[in-house]
């Protein structure tokens, strides 16, 4: 009787479907899809609120003399774009910051890492120095920027030096710290194998380091841009800082706001480039897809 129960039971259940592997792709895909599609939804809403809860504060409560609001701000970006500024064409400012952000961000992540590997490996070295280091480090940026200026005028050098100094002490740290991490028996087996002291550098420290090396770029340029508009700012005949600098000066803070843009703008390209050239770089390291942590 129970048999023929269990054969019945059988009978009338539903057919358990089997994916096949193209469905349970497909269907993975989908939901990461409708995932991202949810998120960008939810920051173009934030994005929207904040934007219309300013304009329409600005234009009942506060004076938008000084606070400005969204709609002047982007007539502002309206007429640079396609009137141009009154030091010239926008794209013209916009390639001179960039230009002097690449150039000093390059000469100071080299320098960094240069002398942040080597003292990393010479501790006699790294004490004797440590005190200078920890000295210009702390020399404030604004006060080299207008030294800077006095040395080699308004043109491009001034703002690549403050730039270097910027950038140099952020990757120097990062680099000085990794090669200091390095396991200390991968090496010691190394040299028992024969290696010499460049092959260690080249082939352990070095791709050792990288990770945090790599990491301190993304604040690196960051800092090349507030180092090349800092030094625009205290004085320069073209480039973003310099439209800042003219703005405040006028009262037009829909100008400063629009300059502030256009630097963010740039600094989200960059800091895209340079996440895509980590990956490229550090696909050796074990898959963090299954962190909960979004920055």
């Amino acid at each position: 009787m129970s048999h023929n129960v269990l054969i019945e039971a059988a009978a009338s259940s539903p057919e358990v479907e089997i994916e096949t592997e193209q469905q349970i792709l497909d269907r993975v895909r989908g939901n990461a899809r409708r995932e991202r599609l949810r998120t960008w939804g939810l920051r173009a809403a934030l994005v929207a609120i904040w934007l219309g809860a300013w304009e329409l504060t600005a234009t009942l409560w506060i004076d938008p003399f000084f606070y400005s609001k969204p709609s002047a701000i982007w007539g502002r970006l309206v007429e640079w774009f396609s009137e141009g500024t009154q030091f010239g064409s926008i794209w013209l400012q916009i390639y001179t910051t960039v230009q002097e952000a690449v150039l000093g961000f390059v000469i100071g992540t080299v320098a960094g890492v240069v002398l942040g590997v080597l003292l990393g490996r010479s501790r006699y070295w790294a004490e004797v120095l440590a005190p200078f280091i920890k000295a210009l480090n702390a020399v404030p940026r604004i006060v080299l920027a207008s030294l800077f200026i006095i040395w080699f005028g308004l043109g491009l050098s001034s703002k690549v030096a403050t730039v270097v100094v910027l950038v140099f002490f952020a990757v120097f740290f990062n680099a000085f710290t990794g090669a200091r991490e390095v396991d200390g028996n991968v090496i010691n087996n190394a040299r028992i194998l024969g290696a010499s002291r460049r092959q260690v550098l080249g082939s352990i420290v070095l791709p050792s380091a990288t990770t945090w090396i790599l990491s301190s770029l993304h604040t690196a340029f960051g800092f090349a841009l507030i180092g090349a508009v800092v030094g625009e700012y205290a004085g320069a005949s073209k480039g973003l800082g310099l439209l800042i600098s003219n703005a405040q000066g006028t009262f037009d803070s829909a100008g400063i706001y629009a300059g502030m843009i256009i630097i963010t703008v740039i600094a989200l390209i960059a800091e895209w480039a340079i996440g895509l050239a980590e990956n490229r770089l550090l696909k050796w390291r074990p898959s963090q897809s299954t962190s909960n942590h979004g920055i």
